[in-house]
Parts: C-alpha cells; structure tokens; sequence
C-alpha cells in the first residue's frame, strides 16, 4: 500500500506515532533531518500511564528492561533527609506500573527503532521537510535526503513531530505563546568513582541556595543530575561542568570521575494556539513545551501520538468518520493547556524564596506537593497525576455517559480479578465493551453481529471499589479510555454511540 501518513521526526513521540499506527496496519513514512537516534539521555522518566500503552503495543517489557524503576524520592537540604516519597506504596492497586521508570531518552529512541525494524519498517534519516500544502484533498510534501535530488510526494496527512522549533507549526503559521523562565538550567550524565547502593532511588536537593534533582541512569555508577545554576553563572554562555563541579560537590556530595554529557538551557512554558489545521497535525515538543517539574514533557509528547494513531487507522480504514479526527485537538490541547499551569505553578513553587530554609518537613509535604498535582494532599491523588493515570476526556465529543463512579472519557480503572486483570483484552487496541458482571444475550448477539470484542468479569466486591457499577455496559476506546458508560445494557444507546462517528471495530472486514 502507499504510505498515507507522513511523520517528521523521530523522536519518542514520532517513533511511538509510527509504532502505534503499524501495529493497527496503516502504512507510513517516517523521516527526520538527523543521522540517526540522540546520542544524550535527555528526557528520562517514563511514567505509568505510557507504559500501559506501551503494554497493549507490546513494548512494554523491553523498555523495563532496559531502564529500572525509581521507586522512592528522598528530599534533603543537603545534609540530611526530611521527607520520603514512596512511589510504589502510592500507586499500588492503581496501576500495573506503580513506578516511574528511568530509561535514557536515547535508550528508548533505540528500542522504537530496532522494533519498527522488526515489522519492516526504516526511520528515513538525513531526510527533510522542506515545504507541504494541505491541498484539501490531501497533502503534498516536499522532501530532500541528503545528497539526493529534491522528492515530491502526496500523502493524506501530516504529523509534525518535530521539536520545540517545528517547521511544521510555524508552516502553519501557528501562534507558540507562553514564557521563558529566567533560571538558567544544567543537566549532567556523569559517572562516579563508586556504584550507588540504591539504584531505585531517586533523590531532590532544596535549600537557600537551590535546587537539584538526581538519580541513576544506565547503571549504578552514572548519574542524572539536573538544577538550577547559581546566580552568579546565570549569563555565562561558555559555562562547564567545571565550574560548577564544587557547587555540586558540596551540596548533593556526589564527585564525577567522568563527565558523559553537559548542557545548560533556559525552560520554556508554551501550548501551541492549534494542535491540528487541515490535514496537519503536531504532537509532542512541536505542540507543547513544558517545566521540568515531573518529568511530563516527553511522557504528553507519546500520549498525543497514541490518541492521534488509533484515530487516523479508523479513519484511512474507514472504520470511522473524518470527523473522529477533530477530537484529537480537542482531546490533547485541553490536557496539555492543563499540565502547563500546574508544572508552572510547581516550578514557580520549587524556586520560590517561601520554600527555602531549613523547614522542608513543615513545607514540603503540605505544600510543594499540592501545588504540584493541584489537590488536597493525598497519596492516592499525588500518584494519579504525576503518573498521568488520572487523565481523562470528560468533555470530549466522544466521551458520553456514567455507570456507578465511571463516565465517558476515563482511563478504564485497572484491576486485578480472580482469572487476571481487565488490561489484558486491551492489546487488541480496538474498540470493545467491558461487563463487570453478566451480559444479556441479545448484546452478546448485537456484539458478534459487529465482530465487537465482549468481555464479562464475574463481580467481585473490588469492582465497586474501583468504580464499576454491576452488570453496566463500558464501552472502551482503542485507547483504553472509557467512551461509553451506560447504567443498563441499552442496545439503542450502544447503537447510537456507533453511528454517531461511524465507529466500526477495526476486527470487521
């Protein structure tokens, strides 16, 4: 078939776009200007909601593989502990991955590539976007691989994944509006002279003179290290490692045998005016740009990329409605504008004079994290939303209905029955219909005439703990999102739904 789709860029959230749309048989191309995957750890943390996208994709055992949990934050002044954070005390029963997961950015790029491969497809490298028009019918593109003469070529859409500088968004002439802050930033792969203890640790430095957040990477002698460079070295443009080696010495007592790789940057808050014109859309960095304040950056960047797949399949299959694809923008902006205001106001919280001294117990428990997540403090709440498994969809077009605690637009709540958990039957990432209790024939009958996948769960007192309302009807998303809850199995509700976007389970021929 002729690839449909062009994707510019091959980072995690291009790589997670393509990856996505060939597991769902939609045929692509993807390209980006570099040589090859980044050679620097970058992004590092990969939270609990994409890797249960990741497992219904299959890629999940491999990126855990290759990383390694951090299950604890330890906060200091430098001297001694004076709170813990235990990711997996808050995060159990909620998720299969009560975690954050540390895989370098490079390491997971390197994963995405080698299993596309597998299933034939090749990342074009050294090949670039020079210019596209969204001609109403389809989109025309015109690309240079290095050294080879100009290509013209037509395809039905356009995903610019490519960065914070995206040719695609300003192509479109897209407004980036948002600020810069004024901290200079460091971040720094090195390596110790002696391997940690606690490789599932990960540890935050705050006092009156800063901040610096450090974990393991790769193995048990390098280290993350990111913060804020002191005043003083604000407006060096040359700045080193070196010079601010005893800073870091002295405060965090972590020595580098050896620096890996150093960088200072300036961090953005933007939220593109637009997510999608036309024919065209952009996901990842291109769309929006974040605080470093949990790690959500790259996570937002592959959660655009698993919403906007499974709607272009069903809509190149024709197994949905053109109009599927508006919900994309409409689902992901709402979510990115969101996230923007609360990473700001933890970031601005972090580096607030209010929270420095020697009374981080007093301050950081009830304070830096409810200015994090946006809540009364709670555990359960704190590991929803760093995990991104509290995201939902409620005032999305597709998002209708409530059943028991449950309505439309939810991640489906994970549990663990008595014969395994109400995850498994999402890695056919296609539509289906979910009873937490017993189905009634004729939507047993209904469900087969549509080759619409039904799954019963015998009820279990944990089911109503969960939010599941007995014998209702849940119908989910290719995504794992909950698109209709309905109190009793109405067929005609059910039908409804369908008809309304053209919905057709991508199993029917």
């Amino acid at each position: 078939m002729n690839p449909q789709i062009l994707i510019i860029g091959a980072g995690p959230t291009g790589l997670a776009l393509a990856y996505s749309l060939a597991r769902q048989g939609v045929p692509f191309r993807i390209i980006d200007k570099n040589a090859g995957t980044g050679t620097a750890s970058r992004a590092l943390a990969v939270h609990a909601r994409i890797l249960e996208q990741y497992e219904q994709l299959g890629l999940a055992e491999r990126n855990i593989k290759r990383g390694h949990p951090i299950l604890s934050l330890d906060v200091s002044d430098g001297k001694r502990v004076k709170a813990t954070v235990k990711f997996l005390d808050f995060g159990k029963g909620l998720s299969p991955f009560p975690f954050i997961l540390s895989l370098p950015q490079d390491e997971h790029e390197e994963i995405l590539v080698d299993e596309l491969s597998k299933i034939g497809v090749e990342v074009e490298w050294n090949t670039a976007l020079l210019s596209f028009e969204d001609t109403g019918e389809g989109v025309t593109a015109v690309l240079q691989q290095e050294g080879q003469p100009l290509e013209k070529a037509e395809f039905a859409y356009l995903c610019g994944c490519d960065g914070a500088g995206s040719m695609v968004r300003k192509g479109l002439g897209l407004e980036f509006p948002g600020g810069t802050y004024k901290q200079l930033f460091f971040v720094a792969d090195i390596e110790t002279e002696k391997p940690v203890d606690d490789m599932q640790k990960m540890d935050m430095y705050m006092d009156d003179d800063g901040f610096m957040l450090y974990m393991s990477v790769r193995n048990a002698k390098t280290k993350r290290i990111l913060g804020i460079v002191p005043d003083e070295l604000n407006e060096r443009t040359d700045l080193q490692y070196s010079d601010i080696s005893d800073y870091v010495e002295n405060k965090i007592r972590v020595t580098a045998a050896k620096v890996n790789w150093f960088s200072t940057y300036r961090v953005h808050n933007r939220v593109s005016e637009r997510f999608a014109k036309g024919r065209i859309f952009i996901l990842g960095d291109a769309g929006h740009l974040h605080s470093p304040a949990g790690g959500q950056g790259m996570n937002t960047g592959i959660g655009d990329a698993i919403n906007l797949a499974w709607k272009l399949a069903a809509v190149i299959q024709g197994k949905g409605a053109p109009r599927l694809l508006r919900t994309y923008e409409k689902e992901r902006i709402v979510f990115a504008r969101r996230l923007i205001a609360t990473t700001d106001k933890a970031f601005q919280t972090i580096v607030s004079q209010k929270l420095r001294g020697t009374l981080l117990r007093q301050y950081f428990v009830p304070y830096v994290l409810p200015s994090v997540f946006n809540f009364s403090f709670s555990q359960k709440n704190a590991f929803k939303i760093l995990s991104q498994i509290h995201i939902n969809y409620r005032n999305s077009p597709l998002s209708k209905g409530k059943a028991g605690k449950i309505y439309g637009g939810m991640r489906l709540p994970w549990i663990e029955t008595a014969s395994g958990d109400n995850f498994d039957p999402l890695r056919s990432v296609d539509w289906q219909i979910h009873i937490y209790g017993k189905a009634k024939p004729e939507l047993i009958d209904f469900a087969r005439s549509q080759s619409l996948a039904l799954h019963e769960f015998p009820w279990e007192a944990q089911m109503k703990d969960a939010g599941f309302k007995q014998d209702a009807l849940y119908l989910i998303r290719p995504d794992g999102h909950v698109g209709l809850a309905s109190e009793k199995q109405w067929l005609r509700v059910l039908k409804a739904y369908l008809e309304a976007y053209g919905i057709v389970a991508f199993g029917v021929e």
